[in-house]
């Protein structure tokens, strides 16, 4: 049985479009088939149905293990960051168990106890910025994220191993940092070990370099004794215990933490830099949240700003309209279906298109505009805006993200003054992600002697 409405490009271009130009391969195909379409792309098994009617996504999402499984080996392309027991790697009821064991240590109080030590990072990263001196926003939103990861999850905050882990991920991180390098992780036959100076061997190199400090770390904290005090996730997942009282293995908790590490840093640090780009591209965008956050007084609450509706607005659209994820992790057909009226067969790979869905015209009017606005207007389904996927494969770390995001934007609006140096920011492949082409340029012109720096209470 065909699939339905496939893109009329022969395979090689749509692959090649799919790596170098993500967001056009998808509007041009949208134009022509409005709510589904069956692409030939590079990774997730290939051939893969693009889904961005919320209706149907909803269908997809809520049937997760009956007419729909999420299969772990269709993110094979990330085993080469990640590991094997990653819970992105799992299927059915092992990944349900992990799930249960990861999700409490991101919600709730715990989560809460971080908002302190979120914005005394951000304003100590800022504050080693010269005034006056052109800055790239990525780069420092990635050191801010990485700060927080390393405290927030791993508990450390000092020493030769925090700066050796420190560095081992941000050059990890570079490796992918455009569309042509993002290409390994895409094409598995060009991962060729030629030695520590090829661009495939550095990463291996750098990646057991962090492996060997991962283990060492988890071996001194199972040798010592853990306080049950201890609110890092690590330790929260060192005490972890499934339902016949097992714990994590040492290979289950480093690539867990790998997991944590590469995909809660670089997404939250991505979010953040188009949060300042279009902080300082629209003025009366940045006034609305300069007047909310000022309204809390000099030493507002964490849980305050986090609760302010016109940044929660704000924040919202920024993942709106540049979501970092561009597709949910794929859905594979159990049992023959329909879908928007079109029949799938078993073994058809479907995934709901992020992007897309954020810039449907019936959902979003003028879906390019950056409009906070609409959040304050309408709320959204979570099957119409979902910058953090859907269903069994969601985000686990989504509240730590969209917390660090508020509070560091309050944080470095409230108290610097800065400007972009460069135009338009545009969207580009990173890994398996959207993040700005430019990394945001721009520079500090002042700080605000009015207003101290938020929640360091």
């Amino acid at each position: 049985m065909p699939l339905p409405n496939k893109v009329n490009k022969p395979f090689f271009i749509q692959k090649l479009q799919w790596l170098v130009d993500p967001i056009g391969y998808m509007e041009s195909a949208v134009k022509q088939y409005p709510d589904i379409f069956t692409g030939e792309i590079i990774g997730f098994g290939g051939t893969m149905v693009f889904v961005n009617h919320p209706q149907a996504i909803q269908e997809i999402l809520t049937n997760d293990r009956k007419k729909f499984t999420a299969p772990g080996e269709d993110n094979k392309i990330l085993e080469p960051l990640l590991g094997n027991y990653s819970i992105i790697m799992l299927n059915g009821e092992p990944h349900k168990r992990r799930r249960q064991l990861l999700i409490p240590p991101f919600h709730g109080e715990r989560m809460q106890a971080y908002g302190q030590s979120i914005c005394k990072i951000a304003e100590q990263v800022l504050s080693q910025i010269t005034i006056n001196t052109p800055f790239v926003a990525h780069k420092v939103t990635q050191e801010i994220s990485l700060e927080v990861i390393l405290q927030t999850v791993f508990g450390l905050y000092e020493g030769e191993r925090f700066q050796k882990i420190k560095q081992l991920l941000r050059n990890m991180l570079d490796v992918f940092r455009s569309p042509l390098s993002s290409s390994f992780l895409l094409y598995p036959f060009l991962r060729q070990d030629l030695g520590a100076w090829s661009p495939w061997g550095k990463f291996l190199r750098q990646r057991q370099e962090i492996d060997d400090l991962l283990y060492a770390e988890i071996s001194e904290r199972r040798s010592s004794k853990q306080s049950e005090q201890s609110v890092d996730i690590f330790s929260l997942l060192m005490q972890a215990r499934d339902e016949n009282g097992n714990a994590m293995t040492d290979e289950e908790l480093r690539d867990e933490l790998l997991t944590l590490l590469f995909v809660g840093h670089e997404t939250t640090a991505t979010a953040m830099a188009w949060g300042l780009y279009w902080s300082h591209h629209l003025p009366e965008v940045q006034e609305k949240l300069l007047q909310e956050i000022n309204s809390l007084g000099n030493s507002p609450n964490p849980m305050d700003i986090f609760r302010l509706p016109y940044l929660s607005a704000f924040c919202n659209e920024t993942l709106r309209i540049h979501p970092v994820a561009m597709l949910t992790f794929t859905r594979l057909v159990q049992e023959p279906v329909e879908l928007l009226g079109k029949p799938l067969e078993p073994g058809t790979r479907v995934a709901g298109c992020i992007y897309l869905v954020h810039h449907r015209e019936d959902l979003y009017p003028n879906s390019n505009e950056f409009r906070p606005e609409r959040f304050l207007e309408r709320q959204y389904s979570q099957y119409e805006f979902m910058p953090f996927g859907g269903g069994a494969r969601r985000c686990i770390g989504d509240a730590l993200a969209v917390f660090e995001m508020k509070l560091v934007m309050a944080t470095i609006l409230s108290r610097y003054e800065m400007k972009l140096v460069a135009g338009n920011e545009k969207p580009q492949r990173r890994g398996v992600t959207l993040a700005p082409a430019n990394g945001v340029k721009m520079i500090i012109t002042g700080q605000r002697v009015s207003q101290k720096q938020p929640a360091v209470v």
